[in-house]
């Protein structure tokens, strides 16, 4: 065996091996995403990190759908919190990094989680709301416009229940990934003779 293919076959076995890491690494990040996002999603008196970053991108969805009336205006709010982690993990499925989707599509879910909880709200409006009293609240209106006020209840469980479902399915697709990286890695471990002629 020349000293070429033994630095090769040692390099092949040492790169499968860091592979190995980081999808263990990756099953950890994926996790912690799904505690995160599920914890988040069912402590719904509570405000977490992640509020912060779907609140900016809410508040802009109001000015960016401003021009199209005041009822798409509003509605654009929650519209905007679903859309831009729907258009980032669309990017990614194009890139074909399957795990970055599955990662946005956690994200996904517990946007559509929160969005529930403020139709929930519809009727009490007991929700601090940025601006105030004098602000409008998202689906009280919308529901009203809609003359479906009285459903609120069966519409917010609903959207929560699917919320719920779209976070359990982004970490089940998270973790499928790495298992089938795992099982792609114990296939490889014998790496094949290279022929150099």
């Amino acid at each position: 065996m020349s000293p070429l293919y033994g630095r090769c076959q040692t390099y092949a076995i040492c790169s499968m091996q860091n592979n190995k890491s980081t999808t263990y690494f990756k099953i950890a990040i994926g996790l912690l995403f799904a505690w995160y996002f599920l914890s988040s999603a069912f402590s719904t008196g509570e405000w977490h990190f992640i509020d912060n970053v779907d609140l900016i991108i809410h508040e802009a969805g109001h000015w960016i759908f401003i021009f199209f009336g005041r009822f798409i205006s509003i509605l654009g709010g929650s519209l905007t919190q679903v859309a831009i982690p729907v258009m980032f993990a669309l990017y990614f499925l194009i890139k074909k990094d399957f795990y970055s989707v599955s990662i946005l599509t956690m994200w996904v879910g517990y946007n559509i989680v929160n969005v529930s909880i403020y139709m929930a709200d519809s009727i009490k409006m007991a929700l601090p709301l940025l601006g105030g009293e004098s602000s409008i609240h998202d689906w009280n209106y919308i529901f009203s416009a809609l003359h479906i006020l009285n459903q609120t209840n069966a519409i917010a469980s609903t959207v929560n229940a699917l919320g719920v479902f779209v976070i359990i399915a982004g970490a089940v697709f998270a973790l499928r990934i790495c298992f089938l990286e795992l099982s792609g890695a114990k296939k490889s471990t014998s790496p094949k003779p290279i022929d150099f002629e």
